[in-house]
């Protein structure tokens, strides 16, 4: 069976003016993403540019039938 990954998801209050929730809000739709999910999308891609997010290793995940084959 495949390993299970847990992400550790931290809720904080965050204090953003008006306008850019609105930019973000209309940048999300295009993007087919909640608002939460494009913050964090940006937020990553910003962190990864700067050097500043550890990358994890992809998880390969297999599926049934090719474990049985392993």
């Amino acid at each position: 069976m495949a390993r299970s990954s847990k992400k550790v998801i931290k809720s904080y209050p965050l204090r953003i003016h008006a306008d850019i929730i609105d930019a973000m809000k209309r940048w999300s739709d295009d993007e087919l993403r909640s608002l939460n999910g494009q913050i964090e999308y940006v937020l990553r891609d910003q962190l990864r540019r700067a050097n500043r997010l550890k990358e994890m290793e992809p998880e390969v995940v297999l599926t049934d039938k090719q474990e049985k084959n392993e």
